[in-house]
């Protein structure tokens, strides 16, 4: 009993020692991360946030940069659902090899390179699956600082955001080159050719394959033979982001159109593709980074040191969304209702492009709204001010990002005439 007396006393006695100890904790941690300021809001993110704390019945959000069916609702396609049924306790989730899925690489690059690709054939691409296209764009980031110290990255104005955050965190130097003209609404194909044409000989540029985010402006098939062109004279080096394959125009074919130009014209080149959009595969982060090179032991070599990049990331990508991506492109049944359903949502984008535009021209709009139909893709690139865009949130209770760009898909049959509306009372 005295002992245990004694023990009890010492467990009474020791939370007297905590306080100072937990203080001297707290010093030594203020002292070591006391400087660290709140980074700042995402600016496509902060959008949702934004929406979702809204408490208005009006509300209507176009600034997410993911697909919605006609009543706004997440759509998650047929063909998904049949390939995670043929998943579900049949196949195991080990751990993938550090590259990825080999038959989700197969059939990424039948899908960019095409079924009948000489290049596939003679084994001259080095690819691996990757953490959908920010990932792969981030491993090339990383292949290029490593292996190309001195280069730099062209990349358009404008362009998706994190394309600057991914090869700043490489530490890849960037520079810009024209791409879209305010007033037209359109490309700026002479400033753009001109900035082609005065790079350094031998230079990376960022090119945006079809549906160009944000503006949804896309050369034409003559304006992208001559884009190669030039890039063959001046000995560039293209990185397609390959981010809506299919759901574009809905032909993946037709959409990969600008990569198939290049690769007639005999270029190297590099291509991130994504799943997120043309599947649905949003939160499943399934991707694939490809570089064609001279031959295949060139290519062995870029893709083991590709996978020496990946391993201290994320040591290997997941599996499950793998599986669905290999499961549905393999199977010809599966695939032939994926481009189905890829077509469906590309048609509906295209059908809200028609009907916003004559919602405006019935309202007696002034201004000319022809872009909202010559442009193509998930997104709208409006034209609107900032303080265009801050009257629709503050008056409206319509979210976008400030740029004006507006993501189509969350135009649906049920708020057009609505968002009409505004658009035209604050721009009128």
């Amino acid at each position: 009993m005295a002992a245990l007396s004694r023990a009890a006393s010492c467990l009474t006695r020791r939370p007297q020692m905590q306080p100072s100890r937990l203080q001297a904790a707290r010093a030594m941690a203020s002292s070591l991360f006391g400087h660290v300021e709140p980074a700042p809001k995402d600016p496509i993110l902060g959008v949702t946030e934004a929406f979702l704390a809204d408490p208005s019945p009006d509300k209507v959000n176009v600034g997410v940069g993911a697909y919605r069916d006609d009543n706004g609702k997440p759509l998650v396609l047929d063909c998904v659902r049949e390939a995670e049924r043929r998943i579900a306790g049949n196949l195991n989730m080990e751990y993938l090899p550090m590259g990825g899925s080999i038959k989700t690489i197969e059939e990424s690059l039948k899908l960019a390179y095409g079924e009948d690709s000489e290049h596939i054939k003679d084994k001259r691409i080095a690819a691996v699956q990757a953490l959908s296209g920010t990932g792969a764009c981030r491993l090339f980031a990383d292949f290029q600082k490593r292996f190309l110290p001195d280069s730099q990255i062209y990349i358009p104005t404008p362009t998706w955001s994190n394309h600057h955050n991914i090869w700043r965190d490489a530490q890849v130097p960037q520079k810009t080159f024209t791409y879209y003209h305010p007033e037209t609404r359109g490309l700026d194909f002479a400033g753009l050719m001109n900035d082609i044409k005065n790079a350094p000989d031998g230079s990376f540029f960022l090119l945006h394959a079809c549906a160009h985010n944000p503006t949804g402006v896309d050369p034409t098939e003559e304006q992208w033979r001559e884009i190669s062109h030039q890039f063959k004279v001046k000995k560039h080096f293209p990185f397609f982001d390959m981010a809506y394959q299919g759901f574009a125009s809905g032909d993946p074919e037709r959409d990969a159109k600008a990569i198939r130009i290049f690769l007639e014209d005999g270029h190297q080149i590099g291509c991130a593709q994504s799943y997120a959009k043309n599947m649905g595969l949003y939160g499943q982060r399934v991707g694939c980074l490809s570089i064609l090179c001279e031959d295949e032991m060139q290519a062995v070599s870029v893709k083991s040191q590709l996978q020496q990049i990946a391993r201290p990331m994320y040591s290997n990508p997941p599996v499950h969304g793998a599986l669905v991506v290999s499961i549905i492109l393999s199977d010809p049944e599966l695939k032939s209702l994926w481009l189905k359903e890829v077509k469906g949502m590309a048609d509906r984008i295209i059908g809200m492009r028609t009907a916003l535009k004559e919602n405006l021209e019935k309202l007696g709009s002034s201004l000319s709204w022809e872009h909202i139909t010559n442009q193509i893709g998930m997104f709208c690139y409006s034209g609107m001010t900032p303080e265009q865009v801050d009257r629709l949130t503050n008056e409206f209770h319509i979210y976008m990002t400030r740029n004006g760009r507006i993501s189509m898909a969350g135009v649906t049959t049920g708020n057009v005439a609505y968002l009409a509306n505004a658009i035209h009372e604050v721009t009128k």
